[in-house]
């Protein structure tokens, strides 16, 4: 599912090409390796197909979410709106993420949400190494 909500992603945003597909799918998987370590490091290995299966889930339809504003908001509304509409779904993921992680590790929320962050800033990292156009100046 969380494959095929990249691929329909892929698909419809019209600024997005296989190149930015394979990345993100890397930077995801670099993500859920993070989550997973940082589960065993817990000594919560019991919990880690339920964990990543939760956050793939959410990941998927998060991303679905993202697509579907994208392809039904922009026609209506002013590129900017849209766009702040989409940048929240995406910044939404970070408290989901973190609400799945903290109660996997069975810490306070607070917790998992820095953990979240700091996995949502090395993606962020990682994608623009990967794809240095990211950062370049238009």
């Amino acid at each position: 599912m969380w494959l095929f909500a990249g691929v329909v992603m892929a698909l419809l945003t019209a600024e997005l090409d296989q190149e930015d597909f394979l990345i993100g799918t890397l930077t995801g998987i670099a993500g859920l390796l993070c989550y997973a370590t940082i589960i065993v490091l817990s000594g919560k290995r019991a919990r880690l197909l339920q964990a990543v299966t939760a956050l793939l889930g959410c990941g998927a339809v998060l991303s679905l979410l993202f697509v579907a504003g994208n392809v039904l908001l922009t026609p209506f509304l002013s590129d900017s709106i849209s766009n702040l509409i989409m940048t929240l779904i995406l910044l939404w993921t970070v408290p989901v993420e973190g609400h799945i992680i903290s109660r996997t590790i069975e810490r306070h929320w607070y917790v998992g949400v820095v953990i979240a962050m700091a996995v949502f800033v090395f993606q962020l990292m990682l994608y623009s190494v990967m794809d240095p156009a990211t950062i370049a100046p238009t």
